[in-house]
């Protein structure tokens, strides 16, 4: 077998080698599956990736943060599968996987220089749906995919985020993401470690009840809309944190705000700053109950929730313009 280093830079033939030995399915209690994937590759390519393609998007946009970079990867993954030689592949799944993870963590270590010198705080760009949600993006959705999430996840490598995910996520077993990564088993554990070491103490807050959840929430809108500061700070955990993304675009705060009194001061001084002029939206951020603030009739942010103990610990402000082009521009 290839070692990771002498892979880095051969993704595809690197791919290829190590999934042709790969076990005939990622999960072995669907054999049957596997096995009408691997014959679909054959008969019908464009078919057998168009039913992976959720998946793909899915373990790319958790790598790297970033639709149109998740799509790029995934595009490229389909250009190497429709010009691969399929008749050997024992589980089109697993070279597919192989390669979006590879890409994925190539692209994340160029983008990582690339944010080192962002203006301001880098938050992921949010999947925001406003009306109703499609089986492919029920797909993508699956699992934890919160902005707060994605965000905790930044301070690891790309190996570990990668490691990380797939075990933690996507629930591969251990050989099976040493295979998919080009490295030991020992190595990934390791990698994993100390993922979980780095997150943990954040990753534990999440998952919390959806309907709990847009409760909560919708107790916020309200409160927001109409700029009652001491409701607004009754739904605040007292170590509530706000962070803004306006990447150099438009103007975001320099620091991390903290504490109930600052945000709470945030919100109402928006209202008195746009007097009449602001207007909330209730959306999905990522799978999660957020929220879209319009002023002047015309998006401002996404803006997306951590909810810890039935109080908001976490406020994600996405402002920066080239992270909202999916969001309805006006209300």
């Amino acid at each position: 077998m290839m070692s990771g280093a002498h892979c880095h830079g051969q993704t595809y033939k690197c791919a290829l080698v190590h999934t042709t030995h790969f076990r005939s399915t990622i999960h072995a209690a669907m054999p049957a599956a596997a096995t009408d994937t691997a014959n679909a590759a054959v008969a019908d390519p464009a078919l057998a990736f168009s039913r992976l393609r959720p998946r793909l998007f899915s373990i790319a946009y958790r790598m790297l943060g970033v639709r149109a970079d998740a799509e790029d990867v995934v595009q490229d993954a389909w250009l190497r599968w429709d010009g691969s030689a399929r008749d050997a592949l024992q589980s089109p799944e697993a070279w597919l996987v192989t390669i979006v993870t590879r890409l994925s963590i190539d692209r994340l270590r160029a983008a990582k220089a690339e944010r080192e010198s962002y203006a301001g705080w880098w938050l992921p760009e949010p999947l925001v749906e406003v009306d109703e949600r499609t089986p492919e993006t029920q797909a993508e959705m699956a699992g934890e995919l919160g902005v707060a999430f994605l965000w905790v996840l930044e301070r690891l490598s790309p190996d570990e985020r990668a490691a990380f995910l797939l075990r933690q996520v996507f629930d591969y077993d251990y050989r099976e993401v040493a295979e998919l990564l080009g490295k030991s088993e020992a190595t990934c554990r390791q990698m994993v470690h100390r993922a979980q070491e780095r997150v943990q103490q954040d990753r534990k807050r999440f998952g919390v009840d959806q309907e709990a959840h847009r409760s909560l929430l919708a107790k916020f809108l309200d409160a927001a809309r109409s700029g009652q500061a001491a409701a607004i700070q009754a739904l605040l955990a007292a170590n509530v944190e706000l962070v803004s993304d306006g990447g150099g675009k438009v103007p975001s705060f320099p620091r991390i705000i903290h504490g109930t009194g600052a945000v709470t001061r945030l919100f109402c001084r928006t209202l008195d700053k746009h007097p009449g002029q602001v207007a909330y939206r209730m959306a999905m951020l990522n799978g999660e109950p957020g929220m879209l603030r319009y002023i002047g009739g015309k998006l401002e942010s996404a803006l997306a929730f951590l909810v810890v103990d039935g109080s908001i610990a976490g406020i994600y402000v996405v402002r920066n313009p080239d992270k909202l082009g999916g969001v309805p521009p006006s209300i």
